[in-house]
């Protein structure tokens, strides 16, 4: 597998994990961060912005996903793909964690 397939699997996990906060805080009608508020990352959105937020990135992430190769090119691809998943739900998680006490 060519060393792109690896990047393309990495951030297919980054951008399906990304899309779950924001698509279940949309849905549920509550406002949450994202790169269009102000300012950026820290202001709240409104739960429409949230979904379509969370859409673009499912679309972006299968899309990764796909020509990944996440599922045919055996478990390296996998694994990298988690990394993916692991390494933004942290990051989120330590962002995120700090939006109540603004």
């Amino acid at each position: 597998m060519h060393w792109s397939n690896y990047v393309a699997c990495f951030f297919a996990g980054m951008f399906l994990a990304n899309a779950i906060p924001h698509y279940i805080t949309g849905v549920c009608g509550d406002p949450f961060p994202t790169p269009f508020a102000k300012p950026p990352g820290k202001g709240l959105s409104s739960p429409i912005i949230n979904v379509l937020w969370a859409l673009l990135n499912m679309v972006i992430g299968y899309l990764l996903f796909q020509s990944g190769h996440v599922l045919t090119d055996g478990v390296t691809a996998r694994l990298i793909f988690f990394a993916g998943v692991i390494a933004i739900s942290i990051m989120l998680s330590i962002n995120f964690a700090k939006k109540h006490s603004r």
